[in-house]
């Protein structure tokens, strides 16, 4: 029997049962789900980029200071020498002190421990409740939140446990975003070419730090508090968008598993679901330590830490770096080097999309993932030796920098956390993609809390120095990946052997199987 009646009867019950159970067709549904989280992470990283933008406004003299950036903590007491005139140009009190730096990079440091660590937690809760009212509630708190750290500026605040408090409660919000993102997407997405329409749809998260970097950076001019008040707007109307619009899962709006299952990708992925019916009884959330048990999370949880660690050293130092880095022997303004530093994001879209893409045609995670990792070394070495010769010749290395540093970040956060969240040892249960996610990328943002605090220590040596860590971290990453290349290696050769043999090829990597 041929395929062409069987689809074209399918396709007829599936236009059917839409118009009978759903307003709007499947692949609609697919659309508006991939477009909506799309803009809500974005949001997310527009409210996180903000930081690094206006650093250099609130501490602008500390690299010309003869002090260590990281001379002591705030914490034990107040900076003896505090400016208190917070209305000058040279910065805004208490970062335009001796220690702004510190103090800086110890909120950076709070936000995203309470992130790495609230990631665990909302993952947990994400497999339990209402994820549109997750992350409904984690939008529109991190958009107040944002809204109130630039009200610091209209109010002639000079706290620094002000400030530390609001990116604390930040970062808690903030957690309840990419655990409920990629369970939504993982509700609706089939496995076929899983890793290119992830590597695409995780562009949100270059797109939205080029967003928050031109934005922050055009506002700076009219004060340094819009810069923050503009991004928390705009993530508290997606939030709204979000609890309106967003469709959580296909039974969510009528259509039923078994309809979905065997219509959305093609008649000849039948049996390859994303997610295989299973009774209700057995569907249950999935365990903290259950989660690290599934092969392939640990590997790839502890990679993300060092890819992550690189990457947000980027993420929240590379405007400030830029702007105090002569290039062509000439210093750049602030807003400048923020719009600058862009290019590292659209060089990350570049990467993602790439990484994806390669992972899917050579159905191997791993190897893709260590080689783009392996690829960053020389990539951040001549982006350090470079990139001060010209604006072009930093322009390019930056890129390409973005490129490899951020094309695993992109892959491991996205198709591995959907795959490994969908492993064959869950039997099919639908309820642990949040939880996987959650570990891999709270793993990964305990690396990304780490690495801006290491590189204000060792920036106090030299920016180079900063660089040599970058690449070290980079290595380990690539490492740890190891084990999985290899037998993803021997599975292929193996593969291969039994195709010349004329035997039936084997299944390599993460793929479907016929």
């Amino acid at each position: 029997m041929t395929t062409d009646f069987p689809r074209s009867k399918l396709q007829f019950g599936r236009r059917a049962f839409s118009r009978r159970n759903s307003v709007f067709s499947f692949r609609t549904y697919q659309t508006i789900v991939l477009l909506l989280t799309f803009l809500a992470y974005a949001s997310f990283h527009a409210t996180r980029k903000t930081t690094s933008i206006v650093k250099s406004v609130l501490d602008p003299e500390t690299t010309k200071l003869s002090f260590s950036h990281w001379a002591r903590s705030y914490f034990l007491g107040p900076p003896q020498q505090e400016q208190v005139n917070s209305r000058l140009k040279n910065g805004w009190a208490p970062f335009n002190g001796v220690d702004g730096t510190v103090m800086l990079g110890e909120i950076d440091v709070a936000f995203l421990a309470v992130y790495a660590i609230g990631m665990y937690f909302t993952g947990h809760l994400g497999d339990r409740i209402d994820l549109k009212i997750l992350l409904t509630v984690g939008m529109v708190g991190t958009g107040l939140l944002t809204v109130l750290f630039g009200a610091g500026y209209w109010l002639n605040i000079h706290s620094f446990y002000y400030f530390l408090v609001v990116q604390m409660m930040a970062g808690l919000f903030q957690s309840t975003g990419w655990p409920s993102v990629v369970a939504v997407v993982g509700n609706w997405l089939g496995k076929s070419k899983r890793g290119l329409i992830m590597g695409v749809w995780n562009a949100h998260t270059s797109v939205g730090n080029i967003t928050g970097s031109l934005i922050a950076s055009a506002c700076l001019g009219y004060g340094w508090g819009w810069s923050f008040a503009i991004p928390g707007l705009l993530i508290f109307v997606v939030g709204l968008s979000v609890y309106l619009f967003l469709p959580v899962s296909p039974d969510s709006v009528g259509i039923k598993r078994e309809q979905y299952s065997e219509n959305s990708f093609g008649i000849h992925k039948l049996r390859e679901p994303l997610l295989e019916p299973i009774a209700d009884d057995e569907n249950k959330a999935v365990g903290f330590i259950s989660a690290w048990k599934i092969p392939g999370v640990a590997p790839f949880a502890l990679c993300l830490f060092f890819s992550k660690l690189v990457a947000y050293t980027f993420l929240y130092w590379l405007p400030f770096y830029i702007s105090h880095t002569a290039i062509a022997g000439q210093y750049l303004a602030d807003s400048t080097a923020g719009t600058l530093s862009t290019l590292f994001d659209v060089g990350g879209v570049v990467g993602g999309i790439l990484a994806g893409h390669i992972s899917d045609r050579l159905d191997a995670r791993a190897i893709t993932a260590a080689s783009f990792m392996y690829c960053a070394i020389p990539a951040l070495y001549l982006y350090r030796i470079y990139g001060s010769v010209s604006l072009y010749w930093n322009a390019a290395l930056m890129l390409v920098a973005g490129m490899f540093v951020n094309g695993p970040y992109a892959l491991i956060t996205t198709a591995v956390s959907a795959d490994l969240g969908t492993h064959s040892s869950l039997s099919g249960n639908s309820r642990a993609l949040a939880t996987v996610a959650a570990v891999i990328d709270g793993t990964g943002s305990v690396g990304a809390a780490i690495g801006p605090l290491l590189a204000g220590y060792v920036s106090s040596k030299s920016w180079g120095a900063v660089f040599t860590m970058l690449m070290v971290a980079a290595l380990i990453a690539g490492l740890l990946l190891t084990r999985l290349v290899v037998a993803e290696l021997s599975a292929k050769m193996k593969a291969a052997r039994l195709k010349e043999d004329g035997g039936m090829p084997l299944a390599t990597g993460v793929g479907p199987e016929v």
